[in-house]
């Protein structure tokens, strides 16, 4: 949707859990020397000033990333994506946060290919100026991943990030990953998903799981208890397809300490569920 603009939510706790399993899994696949296509499905402007502008107004990373940028008792599984937003301040005041195309795109190898889609326009403009080395699509990234699985390296990283402020994206979602799955199975793939009271948001993992991978991880991280009114996020989750083996013990070993840092209230959990074999 052209009205929804992430940099409003810029470095918040979504953003943390999303791009440090982003991280995780860019980490694990270039291990192997063979280049990899990095394709995200909805990619934003791909930097955001913190302190001026949309970022500024609601300041959500105030409660995600700012509480991990000075901490010295950092779990070792979180240190290189605290180390990749550092090297976008190289002067140590928290000041930008990229999005996940930029995070992505810092770690790229020469042998490697960022397909990144977004349809708004600014964004798009922005993202192209700053990912010159990347191809940008204006288009709806749910319809362009077809055009490019499966990759010609047959290696890749697929990131599906919707905004969800329409409903329908739910089914998009499914839709999406299910053709993509059929085209190119081997893939990974990597599905954020908000925790919402919505009943489309609850049943979305479940679905997931019944597309028919036979391995799948999905964690979920969330920071305080249900909002009585209905409204509101309240925490979120990654959904990924062909998960790394070493992903689940990662992820375990960091939460406990991402739930306390990030934490609102007491009903602050994690969740980690996996069919690996």
């Amino acid at each position: 949707m052209l009205s929804y603009r992430h940099a409003y939510h810029a470095g918040n706790h979504a953003d943390v859990l999303k791009h440090w399993v982003l991280q995780l899994l860019l980490e694990y696949l270039q291990r192997k020397d063979k280049g990899l296509w990095y394709i995200d499905s909805h990619s934003g402007a791909g930097r955001y000033d913190l302190h001026q502008g949309m970022a500024a107004q609601n300041a959500e990373f105030a409660s995600g990333i700012a509480r991990l940028w000075q901490r010295k008792d950092l779990p070792e599984a979180l240190a290189s994506y605290r180390d990749a937003i550092s090297a976008l301040n190289p002067d140590g005041t928290l000041k930008y946060y990229p999005g996940s195309p930029l995070l992505a795109a810092n770690q790229l190898r020469p042998q490697d290919k960022a397909q990144l889609f977004e349809l708004h326009p600014r964004d798009v403009e922005q993202l192209s100026r700053l990912l010159p080395q990347a191809k940008v699509t204006q288009q709806d990234g749910f319809a362009g991943l077809k055009s490019l699985l499966p990759p010609p390296p047959r290696r890749a990283l697929v990131l599906i990030d919707p905004p969800y402020e329409d409903k329908r994206d739910y089914q998009h979602v499914r839709n999406a990953l299910a053709d993509s799955l059929r085209r190119f199975a081997t893939g990974t793939y990597a599905v954020w998903y908000p925790l919402l009271t919505r009943r489309e948001a609850q049943e979305l993992p479940r679905q997931l799981q019944q597309l028919g991978a036979s391995k799948w991880l999905d964690v979920q991280l969330q920071i305080s208890a249900a909002p009585s009114d209905g409204f509101g996020m309240y925490g979120s989750g990654m959904f990924v397809i062909n998960p790394p083996w070493t992903l689940k013990e990662q992820l375990e070993s960091a939460l406990p300490w991402l739930v306390k840092t990030l934490g609102e209230d007491t009903a602050a959990a994690y969740r980690v569920n996996a069919q690996l074999d």
